[in-house]
């Protein structure tokens, strides 16, 4: 599952625009409700056209609830900015970009709402605008689209703008410990403590002990629910509510983070790379006392910059963060920090439970910037799970490497044995373990089809490509290789296990015989009492005895092909096809030559013009 955060300036029309989508209202307060203005960060879900179900985290817009928007923010896979087209790009607008352009968030879709309260000149202008306000930040791509929320135009086409953005994220990865930044923790009677969040890292589970940093107390998972519809286990990048058994609401905070027992050691100190964003009203200076809010936690912190004195605007560079609560941190993880009023920067986490750092010490930069870094091979592999399978040129992407540098890596990765080249020409790598992990699954994928539906000879390559959730490039590297590996086998449509061969019984070769001479014995208009069952005579489709032109009308194939070509050959010339002609060609009635002529116009072998048909 994934998550979607909304973004922008007040009164801009957030949560008007999720309500619309999903019918869910995400201001939760009556405060809010009476007021219009959302304070508290507010939780929806919506059912995309793929029937992919995704969350989404409504924020507050106004500058007074920044720190709000700062907890929604982080773990989000996707952001909706929005703006209004009355007003256009506004001071939060910017703040919100900012914060989403620190926190890594790379994927984002700009909704320009309200237009029907202006010209398409206007919009067009604040369009220009938006562009120019995207350069150089993580959304600097992002589709922009406008929406009426008061007439519905739009929302159509922004659920499937969402949808397709979503098929090109991978799904989060399980294999590390998970991790639960608490955006809410109450008690509810009869069931106890329960907090909310979104799932990162590994995977969370009824029964699972459960620690809570950075108090350290420990409590174990009664009950777990996404969307209000109970789980037995959730994977990361899911909104969830945890219920806990064997601790006290009390003993918890919004801010304080749940996750697997004896792994995670909380800090004081952790040493970062940090950019400060141009539009700072000031340096970030040594020693500076700032706001940190890190996952959904805010404390205060000092900052000490371990190279020069300061980091200016735009500029960026190495610090240390110290602060007097412990910090539930990892390394990786985004962090933004704010003074006053103010966003003034944020960065990555490079180094927990750091020491105390001599400053301008070119061992100690030489260090963070080989943490932050790594060796070649190490930034491609890590990009590489990210989005695998991938071809170089998306590692290079994804890392900033050279294609040279990332062949390099490739070529002392595939030494190591570490990944593997799959596809035609081996245009797309992917990891030993994400190789194995994509073969067990299509194994387990097609068992389960085959289980279900013995007689069909395979599972649609689209429904297996849409449960393994690939890209069309993707799922063609993975397929050949598949087949190379006779893991797989397939024809033009369909995809099947090498052992699975679909057999009629005694029984049922009886009933296909008796079923094919009754509709055979008026060829072109077959009874329509279907004598067999569905998966049967799905076979018998498949195996090529009979063609079905809708849910009603099964010809023999030979009769079938017969009227096809005879109406084909009527059509030469330039003449027209019609329901009369083709009745007197074949002694048939109305509804069987309608049934042919619509099946032939779906299979772009003619065109419909008024009542008649030409050849396409």
């Amino acid at each position: 599952m994934f998550v979607i955060g909304t973004a922008g300036h007040v009164d801009h029309g957030k949560s008007t625009l999720i309500r619309s989508l999903t019918g869910i209202d995400p201001d939760r307060l009556r405060e809010e409700q009476s007021r219009g203005m959302t304070i508290e960060l507010g939780f929806a879900w919506l059912m995309l056209p793929s029937g992919l179900e995704v969350s989404i985290i409504d924020v507050p817009g106004h500058e007074r609830f920044i720190k709000n928007m700062l907890m929604g923010a982080g773990g989000v896979d996707l952001a909706l900015l929005v703006v209004a087209a009355d007003e256009g790009v506004m001071p939060q607008t910017r703040e919100h970009l900012a914060i989403l352009d620190l926190l890594g968030v790379k994927r984002g879709i700009i909704v320009i709402t309200k237009k029907d309260l202006v010209d398409q000149d206007w919009l067009d202008l604040v369009t220009l605008d938006i562009h120019e306000t995207l350069e150089g930040t993580s959304l600097e791509n992002a589709k922009v689209t406008s929406v009426s929320v008061e007439k519905g135009a739009g929302l159509d086409e922004l659920k499937t703008a969402i949808d397709d953005l979503f098929t090109t994220i991978s799904t989060h990865d399980k294999t590390s410990q998970p991790r639960l930044p608490i955006d809410r923790c109450f008690s509810m009677t009869g069931f106890g403590t329960v907090v909310t969040g979104t799932l990162a890292g590994g995977s969370l589970k009824v029964g699972q002990e459960v620690e809570i940093m950075p108090s350290g107390d420990r409590a174990r998972i009664r009950t777990i629910q996404v969307h209000e519809k109970s789980f037995d286990q959730v994977d990361p990048g899911t909104r969830v509510a945890v219920n806990l058994s064997g601790i006290d609401h009390n003993n918890i905070s919004r801010g304080d983070l749940l996750t697997s027992t004896n792994w995670m050691k909380a800090s004081n100190a952790f040493d970062a790379t940090f950019r400060t964003i141009l539009d700072a009203p000031r340096p970030v200076q040594h020693n500076h006392k700032v706001t940190l809010f890190i996952g959904t936690k805010e404390l205060p912190a000092t900052i000490r910059v371990l190279h020069g004195d300061q980091i200016m605007p735009g500029q960026s560079g190495w610090i240390q963060v110290r602060t007097r609560k412990q910090v539930p941190a990892i390394k990786g993880e985004a962090f933004v920090v704010r003074d006053t009023e103010n966003t003034l920067g944020g960065g990555k986490v490079l180094v927990t439970n750091a020491p105390r750092r001599r400053r301008n010490s070119l061992e100690i930069i030489s260090r963070l910037k080989i943490i932050d870094s790594g060796a070649i091979e190490e930034v491609s592999f890590n990009a590489l799970v990210d989005i695998e399978p991938a071809s170089a040129p998306e590692i290079s992407e994804a890392t900033g490497l050279t294609c040279l540098e990332t062949k390099e890596a490739i070529s002392m990765l595939e030494v190591d044995s570490r990944i593997k080249s799959i596809g035609l020409n081996s245009a797309q790598v992917i990891s030993t373990d994400g190789w194995l992990a994509i073969k067990n699954a299509a194994k387990t994928i097609l068992m389960a089809f085959h289980s279900a539906f013995p007689l069909r000879m395979g599972m649609p390559q689209q429904d297996f490509r849409g449960k393994l959730k690939l890209t069309v490039p993707q799922f063609t590297a993975i397929i050949y290789s598949l087949q190379k590996s006779d893991v797989v086998s397939t024809d033009e449509f369909t995809i099947r296990l090498p052992s699975h061969n679909p057999t009629l019984t005694p029984q049922q070769n009886q009933e296909v015989a008796n079923y094919l001479e009754t509709i055979s014995t008026e060829r072109f208009s077959p009874s329509t009492e279907h004598l067999l069952d569905s998966e049967v005579l799905q076979f018998i489709c498949e195996r090529g005895d009979v063609v079905k032109i809708n849910g009603e009308i099964v010809y023999p194939a030979d009769a079938y092909e017969e009227m096809k070509e005879k109406i084909l050959k009527s059509a030469q010339d330039g003449n027209e096809i019609t329901i009369t002609s083709v009745r007197e060609l074949f002694g048939t009635s109305r509804k069987y030559t309608l049934a042919m002529l619509e099946h032939m116009d779906s299979k772009g072998l003619t065109r419909r013009s008024g009542d008649s048909r030409f050849l396409r």
